[in-house]
């Protein structure tokens, strides 16, 4: 095996890849996905895979796991020997594993059950199940990972980072020679991702090679050896990260320079409270929350994992009542029974988890975007099918969703297009507050910065705007005022001018208290 040295604290293989892809290319009807793609692996390196959102990512991933067979004319060679993947467990049994963004675990399963499945279907319909030998190898798989779990405890009882984990556990089992990771930080803590880090390093000691998917430039610079930018469904560089800088990774991804204009100069914020929340209250949730949201105004509110602003979010739209409180729509007290209730009053909710929550992924763009308001674009008690086609296409205009085809289906579309439908959505529902749950969360650099440039615009338009973000830049790049969350209570009022990172973080943590700030509350 050819020597390893290292540079800059990164490791630098010199040797040969083990896995190589050359002119991958796969078109779908109406849209070549990907375009003579190219991709090299080595043995115990973290691979970053870049670009945005539609870039191909998922595509060359689904290939690389046999759900996908690329056109004629690309190769793929694992160990000096083209190869075919047949199906996933083809790709699997040859040591390629993939760990999606929903994970793809079995939730009815127990922890042992998951992260040996697959593996002991060998044994066949009619032979009995090992089940010692079962939680032997489970067992083994998280001891690796120095991970400690609850072997016949229900995956559904466990923490999103636990489950990841059990994923992780799954593929060291199935003896990966090649982890992908897509979005692997997207539902996890501060002190969970590091735990992750902590976890890729071990594998880059057993030399198992990592492909690291994020749209996160901070997670890639702190793990990645070498980056691989795609666009448009084709291959532009593949660079050690010492040669990176991030406006050079932007510009490699996007095609151009990114301004990234400051948009923490104060909105111009009314006078008139469009929504008044008064010591509201939920059982194991939140705890007399009070809070006023101007017309024009960006209310941001973050905090650590479990800090209960989702939770708060949940409750103002409806979906889960308050066990007391008061809520008001400028000024009249309403109580809502069913999100309905609350679209009727003008509030709008993007939730944080779009695939679950926000979309029906078997529908086209526009009938997304008119769900909302199908009550509004109906003619003689018959749906105005022209006018949802007109609101599909204003939507996709307004928000660059791609491919911008109002009939295609919402499931076929990528991660970032498939949230701007959500923001579309509840936009054509025409609210006075709208309360975004996390709304960049697995967007690309250039669908960030468009999106913090229309919620901006929409607060100058007069809306209401309730940013829940555990991105601390965003909150206060995006921000008029800060409320800092801890174990559902609000802890802090805070101004974004004169507010750092640092500060917000200390009230979350509770290394500061409430009376420390100067709109403490």
């Amino acid at each position: 095996m050819d020597s390893a040295v290292l540079k800059g604290g990164k490791r630098v293989e010199s040797k040969t890849p083990f896995l190589k892809l050359t002119g991958i290319s796969k078109t779908f009807p109406g849209v070549k996905a990907l375009d003579n793609v190219q991709l090299e692996l080595l043995e115990g390196e973290v691979h970053a895979l870049m670009g945005e959102n539609g870039a191909g990512k998922s595509t060359l991933i689904k290939i690389l796991a046999g759900v996908l067979d690329p056109d004629e004319g690309g190769q793929i060679v694992l160990d000096g020997e083209p190869v075919r993947f047949r199906d996933p467990l083809d790709a699997l049994q040859r040591g390629i594993s993939v760990i999606y963004q929903d994970l793809s675990l079995f939730t009815n399963l127990t922890v042992a059950e998951n992260i040996t499945f697959g593996t002991q279907m060998e044994l066949g319909a009619f032979r009995r199940v090992h089940w010692k030998k079962i939680r032997e190898q489970a067992q083994e798989a998280l001891d690796q990972l120095g991970m400690e779990l609850d072997l016949r405890q229900r995956l559904s009882e466990l923490s999103i980072a636990k489950q990841q984990m059990v994923a992780l556990a799954r593929a060291l089992q199935s003896e990966a020679r090649l982890i992908i990771m897509d979005e692997p930080t997207s539902s996890l803590s501060s002190s969970e991702i590091e735990l992750l880090y902590q976890i890729i390093e071990t594998l880059k000691e057993k030399n198992i090679a990592v492909l690291f998917i994020s749209h996160k430039f901070q997670e890639v610079f702190k793990v990645a050896d070498r980056i691989t930018v795609l666009r448009d469904g084709q291959y532009i560089s593949t660079d050690p990260i010492e040669k990176v800088t991030e406006d050079s990774l932007v510009q490699k991804m996007v095609g151009r320079s990114i301004l990234f204009e400051p948009l923490n100069e104060k909105s111009a914020a009314r006078e008139d409270t469009v929504l008044e929340v008064r010591n509201l209250s939920r059982q194991g949730q939140f705890h007399n929350i009070s809070l006023e949201l101007k017309k024009g105004e960006i209310l941001g509110i973050t905090g650590l994992v479990g800090a209960g602003r989702s939770e708060l979010a949940q409750a103002v739209f409806g979906l889960n009542a308050a066990d007391s409180g008061e809520i008001l729509i400028e000024g009249e007290k309403v109580a809502f029974r069913h999100p309905s209730d609350a679209i009727e009053k003008g509030i709008a909710y993007v939730p944080e988890n779009r695939k679950l929550e926000g979309l029906v992924l078997s529908q086209s763009i526009s009938r997304n975007i008119t769900i909302p308001i199908l009550k509004r674009i109906k003619t003689n008690k018959l749906l105005d099918l022209k006018r949802e086609q007109q609101l599909g296409e204003k939507y996709i205009a307004d928000l660059d969703i791609r491919p911008a085809d109002p009939n295609r289906l919402t499931g076929e579309l990528s991660g970032g297009n498939q949230q701007k439908v959500v923001i579309g959505k509840w936009l054509a529902a025409e609210p006075k507050v709208l309360i975004v749950d996390e709304p960049t969360n697995g967007v690309d650099i250039g669908a960030k910065v468009a999106i913090h440039k229309l919620l901006r615009q929409l607060a100058a338009d007069g809306l209401g705007i309730i940013l829940i973000s555990s991105e601390l830049p965003e909150v206060l790049t995006v921000s008029d005022r800060i409320l800092v969350m801890r174990l559902g209570r609000l802890v802090a009022e805070l101004d974004v001018q004169g507010t750092t990172q640092e500060t917000i973080l200390e009230y979350a943590l509770g290394e500061r208290q409430p009376e420390e700030g100067r709109k403490a509350l």
